[in-house]
C-alpha cells in the first residue's frame, strides 16, 4: 500500500512537517454555496471518523479547515479528542458564512474573536496555521485592515504557529509571503498564473500550500491520461509545494490520490 508517511516536507521555514496531500474538511461542515459538480451529502460522524482515520493511516497529518466551512471546526474538535499531537491543523480568519451567505471581516478585533473561537471549536490551545481566507482583495486586506499585525501578536502569543494568506491574486501573495510564513494558493492543470508565488517562496523559505489542485484539467489531457497523475506531475515538480489540499470525502479517492501522489513523488525524487 502507498503511503505518505516518509515523504513529509518543511512548510517554508516554519517548524511544521507536513503531508504532501492534506485534507480539505468543508465538506463535513457546508453543503451550501460550494461549487462542486456533483451534489453530495454532509457525512454523518462515523463516516467522518473512519474517513479521518483512514487519511492518518495514509500518512496524511493535515487537515484544512475554516470558520466559512460552517460545522465543520466544531465537529473537527470532537472527532479528533485525544490525537491532537498527530495532526497540523489549518484554520482560517475573514470570512464567516450564514444562512447560505458569505460576509467579511478582517478587522484587528474580529481576527482575535475569530482565531479564539477556533481555538475553542477546535478544542485545542493552538492553531498550526492560520490564513487570512481572503475574498479577493489580498493587498488591501493585508495593507490596511490589520489582520496580520493581529495575526503576528496571536503567533508571539502562542496561540498560532504560524499565518499567512489563502488568496487569489500574485500581488497579494507576494505581500503575504513577504510578512508572513505561508500563502495557499491556487496551482492546477487549468490555472497557473499564481505561478511567481511559488517561486519567491522557494527563493526565500516560505510556506506554500495547493488548493484546487484537482480543479478539472481534463480538457489539457490527451484520451486516457489519468488526471489526478498530471495534476500532481505539475504541482510536485514545484519545490516550493509543502502540501495539496484534498477536499474528498470519498474513501477510494482518497485512497486513489494518495497513491498517486506517493508515486509522483517518489519518481520525482
Amino acid at each position: 500500500m502507498h503511503s505518505l508517511h516518509n515523504l513529509y516536507r518543511p512548510l517554508g521555514s516554519t517548524d511544521l512537517l507536513v503531508s504532501p496531500l492534506g485534507l480539505g474538511t468543508v465538506k463535513i461542515g457546508r453543503d451550501q454555496g460550494v461549487k462542486y459538480p456533483n451534489g453530495f451529502s454532509i457525512p454523518d460522524d462515523a463516516t467522518v471518523r473512519r474517513l479521518l482515520s483512514q487519511a492518518h493511516d495514509l500518512g496524511i497529518n493535515l487537515i484544512d479547515t475554516a470558520p466559512a466551512y460552517g460545522t465543520s471546526e466544531t465537529r473537527l474538535g470532537s472527532l479528533l479528542r485525544g490525537q491532537r499531537p498527530q495532526w497540523v491543523i489549518v484554520s482560517k480568519v475573514g470570512e464567516e458564512f450564514d444562512n447560505g451567505h458569505s460576509h467579511f471581516d478582517y478587522s484587528a478585533a474580529h481576527t482575535r474573536f475569530s482565531v479564539e473561537r477556533s481555538l475553542k471549536r477546535l478544542e485545542t490551545d493552538y492553531i498550526d496555521l492560520l490564513l487570512v481566507h481572503s475574498d479577493g482583495n489580498d493587498v488591501a486586506i493585508l495593507r490596511d485592515c490589520g489582520v496580520y499585525e493581529t495575526l503576528a501578536e496571536l503567533k508571539r502569543e502562542g496561540k498560532i504557529r504560524g499565518f499567512g494568506l489563502s488568496g487569489k491574486t500574485v500581488e497579494g501573495g507576494l505581500l503575504a509571503l513577504e510578512q508572513g510564513d505561508c500563502a495557499m494558493v491556487t496551482y492546477n492543470l487549468n490555472e497557473q498564473g499564481e505561478i511567481p508565488v511559488l517561486d519567491y517562496a522557494e527563493q526565500h523559505g516560505k510556506g506554500i500550500l495547493i488548493k484546487k489542485a484537482l480543479a478539472s484539467g481534463h480538457a489539457c489531457l490527451s484520451a486516457g491520461e489519468d488526471p489526478v497523475r498530471a495534476s500532481f506531475e505539475l504541482i510536485f515538480a514545484h519545490p516550493a509545494v509543502g502540501s495539496a489540499i484534498i477536499g474528498t470525502i470519498n474513501p477510494d479517492h482518497l485512497a486513489h490520490n494518495v497513491a498517486t501522489a506517493a508515486a509522483v513523488i517518489q519518481d520525482i525524487a
